[in-house]
């Protein structure tokens, strides 16, 4: 059975004034090592596709550099039992409240390279279609710090804004950018396990992997209610979670 995360009335505090908090410690091993698992095979799978495709790029992912996951969970249904249960009911009503779906789900890995940083950003940078804030709950499966590439969370504070603001492509790239100030950020340095919350509208970045170990991590994001394209087309999921703060999966 999943133990109560004991979130706080300050950690609800800071979410709300400041965009974030962090959990440590919370995800048994045994369950965090599964998630490994499944998250070393699917790299292994996407190098695979880039062998096939004869190149070392594949959507934003780059042969021994990052890796990027997407959506895995559905062809990996017991994905789907840590996705949907009390522990992430619990942030979701904490956080964005009790009415929830599912819209985002991936992995992130970073091998030792100077190119594996990524920049400034909020999540919500990436949906060009007006929508209200998700939440964002990343999980590092490996102990993380500033060596390994961790990511930065600026505070709403420091950034000076809690809406979400225009992002810049960067040439060459399928990157956006949206702060450019010379914040550095709070680095989330954590040991594996552990869940830092950031919302969307969260300026957040991460550093390069200077370590010779790959720097992994799991990111399941929620929104009150469904994310769409430019177009008006749904973005990722719209999977129903919580109604009126019950679970429905």
């Amino acid at each position: 059975m999943e133990k109560n995360l004991k979130i706080s009335a300050q950690h609800k505090k800071q979410y709300r004034e400041e965009g974030y908090f962090i959990l440590e410690r919370v995800i048994p091993l045994k369950e965090l090592q599964f998630i490994r698992d499944e998250c070393d095979e699917l790299i292994r799978e996407q190098e695979r596709e880039m062998d096939r495709l004869g190149t070392d790029e594949l959507n934003l992912s780059r042969r021994n550099s990052r890796y990027f996951v997407f959506l895995a969970y559905k062809n990996r249904p017991e994905l789907g039992k840590f996705i949907f249960g009390e522990r992430m009911a619990e942030l979701c009503r904490a956080t964005i409240g009790k009415n929830t779906l599912l819209f985002w789900e991936q992995f992130v890995a970073k091998s030792k390279d100077k190119r594996s940083e990524f920049t400034w950003h909020q999540d919500s940078g990436y949906v060009d279609h007006p929508h209200k804030p998700y939440v964002n709950f990343w999980i590092p499966l490996d102990d993380v710090t500033e060596a390994n590439g961790t990511i930065y969370i600026l505070p709403f504070s420091r950034a000076g804004t809690r809406e979400k603001v225009e992002h810049k492509p960067i040439p060459g790239s399928k990157d956006r950018v949206g702060y450019f100030g010379d914040d550095p950020g709070i680095p989330v340095i954590c040991p594996a396990g552990s869940i830092a919350v950031f919302s969307s509208t969260s300026f957040h970045r991460s550093g390069a992997n200077t370590t010779d170990q790959m720097r992994r991590a799991y990111s399941i994001q929620f929104s009150p209610e469904p994310v769409l394209e430019a177009d008006g087309s749904l973005k990722g999921l719209a999977e129903p979670f919580l109604k009126d703060g019950k679970r429905v999966r």
